[in-house]
């Protein structure tokens, strides 16, 4: 049955190539899904999802089946399409997805699926071809730094990622997985089994994501290096017994190559992950390794320099990954730093090229494409250290990442999701920045603007047909005059004795001033530092009303709009977000005020009045947090926010 084509749809990512012709078609209540034989998966997964969303806009009874034949929508292969592109096609016959191979079906069906959450049962007749710019398209989630998910949770994440055609997801491991042997390092943190891997792996291998093997085998490895059994192994072992510290965390953690018994430790976690995953690739990470050369190993650095010490010990990693039959991928920070490094390593590394400023150019995209090397480029969805993600952040930090990588030839993206600082941002925020990241990924070329593309997000993903709801998660982000990260360093600056920890100092930013008025004599002072900090932060926060006041609208709009979609439990992560940031613009105030940087008469929030706040907003924080996440490092968290309370109440 044909009516007038005038529906309104869109797809994520948008197809290279829209033919609408004229009128539509209505699928029955009840029809078949038939895949080729020459297509049919594992377990069917394709064909049923199409049939579980047609039955969910119809109420009907849709089947799968497999044969040579038709059927209401049918799902093929011609060997004629090339690369990895797909042909969806809509006319009065039916419905006919054609794919190069399995992954351009898989990818057809996405297509399909989008349209169909959009229109139900009444399609527009159109012929889509489609292929998308970069081979790999990847997601890369952080389950280190304070979250670990839980299975449930990782799977959903799974089924939203093949929806918008990722092909490629890696999850980010220092010491959350339990290796054998080294309960020291992985207890507490409700680290990831052999079975869970076992189990995600075989998830993502059905659903046409190949899940890669990551693990840290250099620097970043923290906790490990604060063991009884492994410190002898850092460059700074005197060092193991400080307290901990989530920014500490982000600067001390690199191996002391020079130890006998380095080497071995890494390749151990290698050896233990490899067999549990399909992939014939490894992420042996080996970034940020600030410490090489500064402490144990400063005498063999002196006399062999930093670039060949880190490419001697990296060499020899790849050639054990290599002699498994695996291909190394690894991170191009330290790389690019050192230039000589790439020519020294094999020619078989693939180099996982992060540039996370939103304004970056495409300087070191072009020095690695000029060496010759295979590059995949990483960009950043901009959720970390904070309770609301920066949108905007993320839209110009991953745009241009993937315009300058389709330009120089890059093989892939891989979209970065980080956790520093407890990953007190809620994974779920994350799925706007994962969504621009898949339309970068895949057409990069579309010339699409920011407002449009948080509209279509908005209709697509969370079925606001007004487009306006990602626009309110983007306004929020801006309403921030006292971070999560600017609270974890007033906190941190306390040595854990009332004095001032001299590592938080010299680490942070807003400290710099404070910094350049130090005597080598006089040591830190823990007030003189927190007001220096609070008064460098003065502009900001003193935008707490305004901000306050956008936080509030925002919730406001939000709450009307997620009640007309029905998608409440979404409600509730947002604007408890908002909540969340409302009260540290208050707390960043309050302590602005006891810190003499800020007049008394400027706040109207009681200091424990809003101490009682914060308490109560933490206790529906962890009950949120549990609804995706073991509870791996919420503790920590939580400290942090008890600590704002008591001294809020000392006020």
């Amino acid at each position: 049955m044909q009516q007038e084509n005038t529906l309104e749809w869109h797809v994520i990512p948008e197809p290279m190539s829209v033919e609408r012709s004229t009128g539509t078609i209505v699928l029955p209540a009840s029809g078949t899904i038939l895949a080729w034989r020459c297509v049919r998966d594992a377990e069917f997964i394709f064909a049923h999802q199409i049939a579980e969303d047609l039955n969910h806009v119809s109420g009907g009874r849709w089947s799968a089946t497999t044969g040579d034949g038709d059927g209401d929508v049918t799902l093929k292969t011609s060997a004629s399409l090339g690369g990895w592109s797909y042909v969806l096609e809509v006319s009065p016959e039916g419905v006919v997805i054609t794919g190069a191979s399995l992954e351009g079906v898989r990818d057809g069906v996405q297509t399909l699926r989008q349209i169909i959450r959009q229109t139900g049962l009444t399609v527009p007749c159109m012929t889509i071809k489609d292929k998308p710019a970069f081979r790999t398209r990847g997601y890369y989630l952080d389950v280190t730094r304070g979250r670990v998910p839980t299975m449930d949770w990782l799977k959903s994440w799974v089924d939203r990622l093949y929806l918008y055609k990722y092909n490629q997801f890696q999850l980010y491991i220092e010491h959350t997985f339990k290796f054998d042997g080294l309960s020291e390092v992985w207890r507490g943190s409700d680290p990831l089994t052999a079975s869970d891997i076992l189990e995600l792996d075989s998830y993502c291998a059905a659903r046409g994501i190949e899940l890669v093997p990551s693990v840290s085998t250099f620097g970043h490895h923290y906790t490990a290096l604060r063991t009884q059994s492994l410190r002898e192994l850092g460059e700074f072992p005197e060092d193991a017994d400080r307290p901990f510290s989530f920014i500490e965390r982000m600067k001390h953690h690199t191996l002391n190559i020079t130890h006998e018994r380095s080497y071995g430790f890494a390749t151990s976690l290698i050896d233990e992950l490899m067999p549990l995953f399909r992939s014939r690739k490894f992420n042996i990470c080996a970034d940020e390794t600030f410490d090489l050369g500064k402490g144990e190993s400063r005498q063999e650095a002196a006399k062999r320099g930093i670039g060949t010490m880190y490419a001697d010990f990296v060499g020899r990693l790849c050639r054990h990954v290599e002699d498994h039959g695996h291909r190394v991928m690894m991170w191009a920070d330290v790389a690019l730093e050192h230039p000589e490094i790439i020519s020294m390593l094999s020619e078989n590394v693939t180099w996982l090229n992060w540039q996370y400023e939103p304004d970056t150019d495409d300087s070191k995209v072009a020095t690695l494409a000029r060496s010759g090397a295979t590059q995949i480029v990483c960009p950043a969805v901009w959720c970390w250290n904070a309770l609301i993600p920066r949108i905007d952040d993320a839209w110009n930090n991953i745009s241009r990442m993937a315009a300058y990588g389709h330009a120089h030839g890059a093989l892939g993206m891989l979209v970065t999701d980080w956790g520093d600082f407890g990953h007190v941002n809620d994974p779920r925020m994350s799925i706007p920045g994962m969504i621009i990241g898949a339309q970068q990924a895949w057409n990069p070329d579309a010339g699409l603007s920011e407002p449009d593309m948080l509209s279509r997000i908005s209709k697509i993903e969370y079925g606001d047909h007004s487009g306006r709801l990602v626009d309110m998660l983007r306004a929020a982000s801006a309403a921030s005059s006292f971070s999560w990260s600017d609270l974890v360093t007033y906190i941190e600056l306390d040595d854990g004795h009332g004095g001032c920890n001299p590592e938080i100092v010299r680490a942070t930013d807003s400290l710099k001033s404070y910094r350049s008025h130090l005597s080598q004599s006089a040591p830190a002072n823990l007030q003189d530092a927190r007001a220096s900090m609070l008064r460098t932060l003065h502009e900001t926060i003193a935008q707490r009303e305004a901000n306050n006041t956008t936080l509030e609208q925002c919730s406001k709009h939000l709450a009307s709009v997620f009640c007309t979609v029905r998608r409440p439990s979404t409600a509730a992560i947002w604007r408890l977000a908002f909540e969340g940031q409302q009260l540290l613009n208050d707390v960043g105030l309050a302590l602005s005020v006891a810190h003499g940087v800020t007049h008394a008469d400027e706040i109207k929030t009681n200091p424990a009045k809003l101490a009682n706040e914060l308490e109560c907003w933490m206790e529906r924080y962890s009950q949120a947090w549990h609804e995706v996440s073991r509870q791996s490092e919420l503790a920590r968290i939580q400290h942090v926010v008890w600590s704002t309370a008591d001294i809020l109440r000392s006020i």
